[in-house]
């Protein structure tokens, strides 16, 4: 089994994120570890623009778990349960993160990190060097992760690949409109 997760108390990013890793992995299950930011539930309660398929991580057989992949955390102490996971032996960690580098971040057989405005900016590279087709919602809800973690591009942690990846949302069909009303 393939999951997909991100760290408690997710944001816009982390849901971005992980939408964009299961474009890479689509056999895998996207699971919340635990809460997510206040923001992004009224936005899951208020929404039917994208219908997410998660499932609860109380369904999830973590000893069935052979690939793990994290977005927008490497830190063990950030993914709930999920830490008894990447502690078995013979169990693959892919890791796609931005933030900066810690004591105890996790190491993985695949590893995309590096310093951008937000992890959805590394996934935004890799899916259009793949070629991979993203549908109108899927770049909105890319574009709003975006967004929310460069803080609109005012953030000091922006980078030249961040206003890439926007570019990259908007020629596959973000709706901005979405993006700026959330």
């Amino acid at each position: 089994m393939e999951v997909i997760t991100t760290h408690i108390n997710a944001d816009f990013d982390a849901l971005a994120s992980m939408l964009a890793a299961k474009k890479l992995s689509p056999q895998a299950v996207l699971v919340f570890p635990g809460s997510t930011e206040k923001n992004l539930r009224d936005f899951f309660i208020q929404s039917s623009f994208y219908v997410f398929q998660t499932e609860r991580i109380k369904n999830i057989d973590l000893k069935a778990v052979k690939r793990l992949i994290l977005v927008d955390t490497r830190q063990p102490g950030r993914i709930g349960k999920f830490r008894e996971v990447v502690r078995r032996p013979g169990v693959e960690i892919h890791i796609f993160d931005h933030h900066p580098p810690s004591g105890e971040d996790l190491h993985g057989t695949v590893e995309e990190v590096r310093e951008v405005g937000a992890t959805v900016t590394l996934l935004a590279g890799i899916l259009k060097e793949r070629g991979i087709a993203l549908s109108p919602e899927e770049a909105t809800i890319m574009a709003v992760g975006l967004y929310e973690d460069t803080g609109s591009f005012t953030f000091s942690s922006t980078t030249p690949e961040d206003f890439q990846a926007a570019a990259f949302f908007l020629s596959r069909g973000a709706n901005l409109n979405v993006v700026s009303s959330l």
